[in-house]
């Protein structure tokens, strides 16, 4: 991780949550050094490049830093208005289940509410028997509009996060029917983190390596270069139906050797240890808890 690269993070510190920039081992707290960044990443998204540049010269001034072992790092935004989420998105995901490369985007939703942290536990709900993994890259939007064209998306975007759509795959395909919302949306049904990296920093979103692993072994390995829809595809599209607001997510969909479409399946159980990762943004753990 080279110092100068930029990512945005929300952690709790002394009873307090605060933004930052996360180091290899260390995190910038911004309240610390400059009264008047925001300590909302919405309001830091808002504050589009004028604001980045702000940050950035926080960073390149090398200030005190608080040891990353001593703050509990938070998902990157709390309480987004929206959890835009796209299936059947990556070529190889399509081809180990012989489903045809989808024509148009497949949009489907999750509530914020089951947003959770890096770290915090996945409750396993006392409803399912059939709980799934899915590792996700997700786009981070920057700046409202509706109807965006392709050409202008990137401009709308702030930058990028690791995602893990968890799945409770008999109440996405058997039940409720057929709709997906219940079975993906279970409170702590979407960890996020570490971070989100700005765009101008990630490089090539659509050529980095994503992984799945489960118990440290690698359940899901490829490269975002399998997607159908790119950043600029998805934006365009979603927006002709609603508008995207800054510290909205897109679920960019997720690669192949998830649980259900194993033989036999694949199913997450209580005391797995499930990590998501995204080369050049970094990874999240979290631990498959029985619902208290």
């Amino acid at each position: 991780l080279s110092q100068k690269m930029v990512k945005l993070v929300r952690f709790a510190f002394e009873g307090r949550v605060r933004l930052g920039a996360l180091l290899a081992d260390s995190v910038i707290d911004f309240s610390a050094v400059d009264a008047t960044i925001p300590t909302c990443m919405r309001a830091i998204l808002e504050g589009g490049e004028e604001m980045l540049a702000k940050i950035k010269s926080i960073v390149a001034s090398k200030p005190p830093t608080i040891p990353l072992a001593a703050v509990q790092i938070k998902a990157p935004i709390g309480k987004p208005e929206k959890i835009v989420c796209v299936g059947m998105n990556y070529v190889d995901h399509c081809t180990e289940q012989n489903f045809p490369i989808p024509k148009e985007p497949i949009i489907f939703s999750k509530f914020a509410s089951s947003i959770t942290d890096p770290g915090a536990p996945i409750y396993f709900p006392r409803e399912t028997e059939e709980l799934d993994f899915e590792v996700e890259l997700a786009i981070v939007i920057g700046k409202s509009g509706r109807r965006i064209s392709a050409e202008h998306a990137m401009e709308h975007v702030a930058g990028f996060t690791v995602a893990h759509d968890v799945s409770a795959r008999d109440w996405q395909l058997k039940k409720n029917g057929g709709q997906w919302l219940l079975g993906k949306t279970y409170d702590s049904f979407s960890p996020m983190g570490p971070a989100i990296v700005t765009k101008d920093e990630i490089g090539d979103p659509h050529n980095l390596g994503i992984r799945c692993l489960l118990n440290g072994e690698i359940v899901q390995n490829s490269n975002t270069n399998q997607l159908i829809f790119k950043t600029e595809a998805l934006v365009e599209w979603i927006s002709k139906f609603v508008t995207l607001h800054p510290g909205d997510f897109i679920f960019t969909g997720t690669p192949p050797g998830v649980g259900c479409f194993r033989k036999p399946p694949l199913w997450l159980k209580v005391g797995d240890v499930v990590t998501c990762e995204i080369d050049g943004i970094g990874s999240i753990t979290n631990t498959v808890t029985a619902e208290p």
